[in-house]
């Protein structure tokens, strides 16, 4: 039997976007009753070993999802190899993730919003300074990509 889809979400802090797109997918796949595993990271380290920010995980716990336990860290070389796909939040993550890419890189790489119709090449704005709404506006742009991916793995 194949393994469970392993799915990793990357944005700059993994502290706003990906973690929410992380509890997205956790949830639909739950929902769909399929198993896969889904993770998240940021492209820098400023946040590594810390929690989402408090906004995300707000937003997260109005859809019942707790997140606090959440901790950012940086993406790795281990990460194309241990992930089957690897999606950037928006096009600066996704160029800085083929940069970084080591050589023998397993894991096919993406944008987010490319899931989504009408969407494609569009990156998720990073809400973090900014207000409560746009923390509800990135939690729909990923669960929409959530749903898209269940869709697609289902």
């Amino acid at each position: 039997m194949a393994a469970p889809p392993s799915i990793l979400f990357v944005c700059l802090g993994n502290i706003c976007r990906s973690p929410l797109a992380e509890a997205a997918l956790r949830a639909e796949a739950a929902r769909a009753g399929l198993e896969l595993t889904a993770d998240s990271a940021g492209t820098g380290s400023w946040h590594v070993g810390g929690p989402p920010d408090r906004r995300a995980q707000a937003t997260a716990l109005r859809r019942g999802i707790d997140i606090s336990g959440y901790r950012a860290r940086q993406v790795s070389p281990e990460d194309f190899r241990r992930f089957d796909q690897i999606f950037a939040l928006d096009r600066d993550n996704l160029g800085h993730l083929e940069d970084i890419a080591p050589a023998d890189a397993t894991a096919s790489l993406g944008l987010l919003l490319d899931l989504v119709p009408g969407r494609e090449g569009e990156g998720v704005r990073d809400p973090y300074h900014g207000g409560d709404e746009g923390f509800e506006r990135t939690w729909a742009e990923v669960s929409a990509a959530a749903r898209a991916l269940i869709a697609r793995l289902g």
